[in-house]
């Protein structure tokens, strides 16, 4: 089979590789129907993150499932179904707690003896932990399976940050980031009901989308000078949630500076840069708590499913270019060079 690969800084690759085959009993091998590049992928890609050459990648993808392992008892041949960024067993202690991040047997995709997501097929380690079956007739509905994508990674993880930051009906939000998550932390925030959501972002494309997923205002200056261009939009007292979606130093600086007293930060960005931004004294003597981490989207996308399939939500549209296998390296400079906001591939 085909599959991406890189072998160091800006080296993406479609390269033949073994198929996978079912390992263990509760395995399940998926052909892959979409997947798609992520902005973490990019620090990989930048040479920011370090991978061993020739290492798998990618971790959002759906499929339908092509073997079923001896154990497994949720899903047959023939089922259509979405994987989260991180397998897990389903059974420990934190996976009933809902935080399958933390499964002290599971993994990401990508990692190193694992399959990644930006391939034909996957084989995928404790299927019943780890998959969400989706209706078979979504498999060649293309408006609705960008939506279903987007719920292995960046709406569970824009919702994870809403629900961190403790956005509640009528709250006012600020989204510190324009990129996929960022953008669905404003979807999430709408749907639970924000009543004022400040996107911080300064490309045209992606704050009109803001807007589309329930933006009120957007503030496009950055450091400083976004700080006090929100605290002039909230009368001086700051937001009660904000979302944090990019992970550097200043962008964590900013979400705690325009956070309101007594309010919270909702963190997802891949941290990068030292502390990150964290001053503990600020936070201590106003009263500001810091949420969030890796989202465990297996717990979310139940709850998220309903709403993409009816409609309500769309998360798809943060998917502007779709490629197929032998585009995902053109895909990678696109997303680096902020051409395309989020690529697609399409098998």
């Amino acid at each position: 089979m085909r599959a991406t690969v890189i072998h160091g800084p800006n080296d993406i690759r479609i390269e033949e590789v073994p198929d996978p085959v079912i390992q263990h009993p509760t395995d399940v091998v998926l052909r892959v129907v979409n997947a798609c590049i992520c902005g973490s992928d990019l620090w990989a890609y930048r040479g920011v993150a370090e991978r061993v050459a020739g290492q798998r990648i990618g971790h959002e993808f759906l499929g339908v499932v092509e073997e079923v392992g001896a154990e497994v008892r949720g899903f047959t041949k023939g089922d259509l179904v979405v994987a989260p960024f991180v397998w897990s067993d389903g059974v420990c202690e934190f996976c009933l707690e809902g935080l399958q991040t933390s499964c002290p047997h599971g993994g990401f995709w990508g990692q190193v003896g694992s399959d990644g997501g930006q391939g034909e097929a996957v084989r995928v380690p404790f299927a019943d932990g780890t998959l969400v079956k989706l209706p078979k007739e979504a498999a060649g509905d293309e408006k609705l399976l960008p939506g279903l994508l987007a719920l292995s990674d960046v709406m569970s993880t824009g919702h994870h940050a809403a629900v961190s930051a403790r956005v509640r009906p009528g709250a006012t939000v600020a989204v510190v980031g324009d990129g996929a998550v960022g953008l669905c932390g404003v979807l999430a925030a709408n749907r639970l009901g924000a009543g004022r959501i400040i996107a911080l972002g300064r490309h045209p494309a992606r704050t009109e989308l803001a807007r589309r997923f329930g933006a009120t205002d957007v503030v496009a200056e950055r450091g400083e000078a976004a700080i006090e261009a929100v605290k002039e939009l909230t009368g001086g007292l700051g937001a009660h949630a904000v979302l944090e979606a990019v992970g550097t130093e200043e962008s964590m600086r900013t979400a705690i500076s325009i956070t309101r007293d007594g309010g919270a930060v909702g963190y997802v960005g891949v941290p990068h840069g030292g502390s990150a931004g964290v001053d503990i004294g600020q936070m201590f003597g106003r009263n500001v708590s810091l949420n969030g981490g890796v989202a465990p989207a297996r717990a979310y996308i139940p709850e998220l499913l309903p709403d993409v399939l009816s409609g309500a939500i769309e998360p798809g549209l943060v998917f502007d270019r779709t490629v197929g296998l032998d585009g995902v390296p053109d895909g990678y400079r696109a997303m680096d060079d902020r051409s395309a906001l989020k690529v697609r591939i399409a098998f």
